[in-house]
């Protein structure tokens, strides 16, 4: 059984930084790819950031470019996202995903097989 377990979040003030984790166990991680998604209320869940485990390639939505970033320790089976310069905009519950497979973006929540329960992001202004 998998399971994904963030931590992190908190409440922070406009162009303040956090960092999530995201703590995997229950099988090797090696050749999975692992995604970031945030829902803000009343709104979908929409994709963030993702990794590849084993090629360390990544991908993230235009929104984040350049304040955020995805990395993964292969040996603590932890990816991380270190969002910098937040904005209020930032506000959400952070999920961490995986699915195990070959590198593509997978930007649909959809795609993913395992989700943590969440984590919470507040950017005051």
């Amino acid at each position: 059984q998998v399971q994904l377990v963030e931590s992190g979040g908190g409440l922070v003030q406009a162009g303040g930084s956090l960092r999530l984790s995201c703590a995997a166990s229950g099988r090797t991680f090696s050749s999975y790819v692992m995604g970031w998604f945030r829902q803000a209320p009343g709104k979908e869940r929409v994709f963030v950031s993702s990794i590849s485990l084993n090629s360390g390639r990544t991908y993230y939505t235009d929104s984040v470019k350049g304040r955020f970033t995805i990395s993964s320790d292969n040996a603590k089976n932890t990816v991380y996202l270190q969002m910098n310069r937040l904005k209020p905009e930032d506000t959400a519950v952070y999920y961490c995903a995986g699915k195990e497979g070959t590198w593509y973006v997978r930007r649909n929540p959809h795609e993913y097989d395992y989700w943590g329960q969440g984590t919470q992001v507040t950017v005051s202004s």
